[in-house]
């Protein structure tokens, strides 16, 4: 795999290649997004691993993604990778397991809020949207609480030749977690991304035994406590494949 990093900090972008001279190391600055791959690519089909997961736990301890294949979610959280299958069930990732698409950062909360008594997805965003500083930048966010209902999805491993993202998400599970404890671990990206990542939230979730959960999609929330990382910078690994 060719290793290309795109830096856009504060909406200015760079393309450079590791080992040049203009390039940095993500390792230096812990307020950036490590992105493998585009959403485009995975979107129409792309789901060839291209960097284990040791290698990209060097980028970042908390965030998401999947496997070589579409085998399941991923969620990162302090550190401990897992692997949402179809079942609904979290495994443990083995480090020379690979992804075609995942985001992550090393989480280091900037504020904090606290949510009771949310109704629905919608809801969350709205509180959410009240208190980001602004549409530019990334944000990281962890929402650690009690849930009085979760609905998540996972999906199947593809086989090839491989379907679009729509097409393969026909298959796909949903589950429903009521009065469950544990966090939502995800992103909001700026709309300027969009192609190169999902605008908005994108938030996966896992119960507060690391048993299950999945993509998160939508949620009733009792009692929690939101953290949000500002995330100013963004790193992203392409494919040299076709």
């Amino acid at each position: 795999m060719k290793k290309v990093y795109l830096l856009l900090a504060l909406l200015v972008l760079l393309t450079t290649t590791i080992g040049g001279a203009a390039c940095l190391s993500p390792t230096e600055n812990r307020d950036v997004l490590f992105q493998v791959s585009m959403l485009s690519d995975l979107s129409e089909g792309y789901y060839d691993g291209d960097i284990t997961y040791k290698e990209l736990e060097q980028h970042g301890d908390f965030g998401l993604g999947t496997f070589d294949g579409l085998d399941g979610e991923m969620i990162a959280l302090e550190g401990d990778f897992y692997q949402i299958k179809a079942d609904g069930k979290a495994y443990p990732v083995k480090s020379s397991m690979e992804t075609p698409f995942a985001v992550v950062t090393f989480f280091e909360s900037d504020q904090a809020v606290s949510l009771d008594e949310i109704s629905d997805y919608e809801q969350l965003k709205h509180c959410l949207d009240r208190v980001l500083p602004n549409d530019e930048i990334f944000y990281a966010i962890k929402i650690e609480g009690v849930f009085e209902n979760i609905k998540a999805r996972s999906v199947f491993a593809q086989s090839k030749p491989y379907p679009s993202l729509d097409e393969a998400l026909k298959g796909q599970t949903v589950f429903e977690f009521h009065d469950v404890s544990g966090t939502l671990v995800g992103f909001w990206c700026p709309d300027y991304v969009d192609g190169i990542n999902a605008t908005g939230y994108h938030l996966h979730f896992i119960t507060g035994d690391r048993e299950a959960g999945g993509h998160m999609l939508d949620c009733k929330i009792k009692s929690a406590q939101a953290e949000i990382d500002y995330t100013s910078e963004f790193y992203m690994v392409l494919s040299e494949s076709e």
